[in-house]
């Protein structure tokens, strides 16, 4: 019998072991945007995951006291951009509380259905809202893809150890 390593010491569930531990996952950098009643509002996600390919169905997370979730919670159509690893400052500004998100330099349109499009994304996607499932402080927003554009150039951008990074060969 093999001889286990060394398990330390377990903690209590919490949340401060979970940010802890998904600290040590990387995670693909995201942006949701989303038109509101006072403007574009959107938000930099790590918790965007590809549920169903027929229909084309994708999720994120959102807290409830997030300055973008009023929007989320009443938008049918949100956009979701795939940043690349240039895009950490970009990243930065969106998960910023109280940043000019969509000031200069931010570079977007308004792309279909009012959504706000950013510039020079890897990919981006244009989705229908078809719920909003409470998870705790957060909701589980599901959306359905209804049209995109995947052709951006680049590598993806990474979130570890609470820092924006790309990918080492």
């Amino acid at each position: 019998m093999t001889a286990s390593p060394e398990l330390g010491t377990p903690r209590l569930g919490s949340a401060d072991l979970l940010r802890s531990t998904f600290r040590r996952h990387a995670a693909g950098v995201a942006v949701i945007t989303a038109r509101g009643a006072a403007g574009p509002v959107g938000f930099t996600a790590t918790s965007l995951t590809s549920v169903s390919a027929d229909p084309p169905l994708l999720s994120f997370g959102i807290g409830t006291g997030a300055s973008s979730w009023p929007a989320i919670a009443e938008t049918e159509h949100v956009g979701v951009h795939i940043l690349g690893e240039h895009q950490g400052e970009l990243a930065g500004t969106f998960a910023r509380s109280g940043a000019d998100r969509f000031g200069a330099p931010t570079a977007w349109r308004e792309g279909p259905e009012g959504v706000p499009v950013l510039d020079d994304v890897l990919a981006w996607l244009v989705c229908r809202i078809v719920g909003r499932v409470p998870a705790g402080d957060h909701r589980i927003v599901l959306a359905e893809v209804v049209l995109g554009d995947p052709s951006g150039t680049g590598r993806p951008l990474l979130y570890h150890q609470g820092r924006f990074n790309g990918l080492r060969d």
